[in-house]
C-alpha cells in the first residue's frame, strides 16, 4: 500500500497517515507557493497537511485544502489538518483565541491536530519572536499545564480532534502526563529526528512510547531553517538552559 494513505491509531482513537506533508518555506518564498505545492501535494496523495501560525501561510494552505475539496479530489474527512500553538500564546486565555484565529485563516471549522509548537513561552503580542532594544528575545512566564488544559478546552469544544506537543523532552512529557486531573494524553511529540535537539534526545523517544503518544515529523516542502539556526536554536538553547536551572533548585 502507497505509505501516503497508510494511518495509525491514536491514543485517544483518532487516526493519522503516517506520511504527512510539511508547508514551512523561508521567508523568501512567495507565500503564493504554498498554495501551489499543498494543492499537488493532495493531488499526488498526501492526505496529512501540516501547518501552523508560524509558517504564516494557513490563508493559502486552507485555500489548496478547500480548492481540492471543490473539486471532488478528496473530502473534507479525508483531510488530516496539523496546526501549532506558536510559544507567543502560551498564556491559558490566550490558547482557544489563538486556534480560533488559525481556523478562520485556514477556513475549516476544526483542525484535526492542534500541538504546542514549542515549550518555551514567548511574551504575547504581534511579533513571532519578540526581541527589547538590544536584540534579545523576550521571554515569557507560563505553566504548561494550565496551557495544556486550555487545548483539553479546545478538544471538547469540537475545535480540535486531537492534542498533542512538539519539541518536548522527557521531563516536559512528564510534566503533562503527571498534571492531576489530566484529561487528555498528548496523542504525538512531534519534532525534526535528523535534528539533534529533537524530542530531547533518544529519552524522550523512549518516554513517549510508554504514554502511547507517536512521535511525528512531516515531510517538509522544502528545509525547515528556522529551528536549525538562529531564533530556533536560541529557543532550544534557552529552554535548556531553564530545565537545568529548575532542577538545581
Amino acid at each position: 500500500m502507497d505509505p501516503k494513505y497508510q494511518r495509525v491509531k491514536l491514543n485517544d482513537g483518532h487516526f493519522i497517515p503516517i506520511l504527512g506533508f510539511g508547508t514551512y518555506a523561508p521567508e523568501e518564498v512567495p507565500k503564493s507557493e504554498a498554495l501551489e505545492v499543498t494543492q499537488l501535494a493532495i493531488e499526488v496523495g498526501f492526505r496529512h497537511i501540516d501547518c501552523a501560525h508560524l509558517y504564516q501561510n494557513e490563508g493559502q494552505v486552507g485555500q489548496a485544502i478547500r480548492s481540492k475539496i471543490a473539486d471532488g479530489t478528496v473530502k473534507r474527512e479525508d483531510i488530516f489538518y496539523t496546526s501549532k500553538l506558536w510559544s507567543t500564546f502560551l498564556q491559558p486565555e490566550l490558547v482557544r483565541p489563538a486556534l480560533e484565529k488559525s481556523l478562520k485563516n485556514v477556513q475549516l471549522d476544526y483542525v484535526d491536530l492542534y500541538i504546542i509548537h514549542f515549550p518555551l513561552a514567548l511574551k504575547p503580542g504581534e511579533e513571532l519572536f519578540p526581541k527589547d532594544e538590544n536584540g534579545k528575545m523576550m521571554y515569557d512566564s507560563v505553566d504548561l499545564c494550565r496551557t495544556w488544559e486550555a487545548l483539553e478546552k479546545c478538544k471538547d469544544a469540537g475545535l480540535a480532534k486531537s492534542i498533542g506537543v512538539s519539541n518536548f523532552n522527557h521531563k516536559q512529557l512528564e510534566k503533562i502526563l503527571n498534571k492531576p486531573g489530566l484529561k487528555y494524553k498528548p496523542v504525538c511529540n512531534q519534532g525534526e529526528p535528523e535534528l539533534p535537539y529533537s524530542f530531547g534526545g533518544p529519552g524522550s523517544l523512549c518516554h513517549c512510547q510508554k504514554a502511547q503518544a507517536n512521535p511525528s515529523s512531516g515531510c517538509p516542502s522544502l528545509p525547515d531553517t528556522t529551528w536549525g539556526c538562529g531564533s530556533g536554536q536560541e529557543l532550544q538553547q534557552e529552554a535548556d538552559q531553564r530545565e537545568h536551572a529548575g532542577s538545581r533548585l
